[in-house]
């Protein structure tokens, strides 16, 4: 479990900055100004979701309940899809209709966080 939280996350990390180079160098001029930081707001909760799947690796080697730490990187991973790449979606098409899905991302951080937490309440 814990080489596969580890490999996973540095796979989402690896994209989270390959996308973010490619923001900053091709879709700059590209999409505008206000549609660089929505994409770049894709890419900072990206990132830091992409450690936090690196950090459950981590977690279950100090003895957190494994099931949960489960349900955390399952979270994390559902939330980097969601939030980040309706963020991404929507900064390059500008199509409004991926907004509303941004929130069930921000909600699936917030559970992953929360499932985390509960992983060393327990013990």
């Amino acid at each position: 479990m814990q080489r596969k939280f580890a490999v996973t996350g540095a796979f989402f990390m690896l994209a989270s900055v390959a996308l973010g180079a490619f923001g900053a160098h091709v879709l700059e001029p590209l999409i505008g100004e206000k549609a660089v930081g929505t994409y770049e707001t894709g890419v900072h909760y990206h990132m830091i979701h992409g450690l936090a799947m690196i950090l459950t690796a981590f977690a279950a080697g100090l003895g957190g309940e494994p099931k949960r730490l489960l349900w955390a990187n399952r979270l994390f991973l559902a939330g980097i899809i969601l939030f980040s790449g309706s963020l991404y979606l929507l900064a390059v098409t500008g199509w409004k209709v991926f907004g509303p899905i941004t929130p069930l991302g921000g909600v699936s951080f917030i559970a992953g966080w929360l499932m985390f937490a509960l992983a060393f309440l327990k013990k």
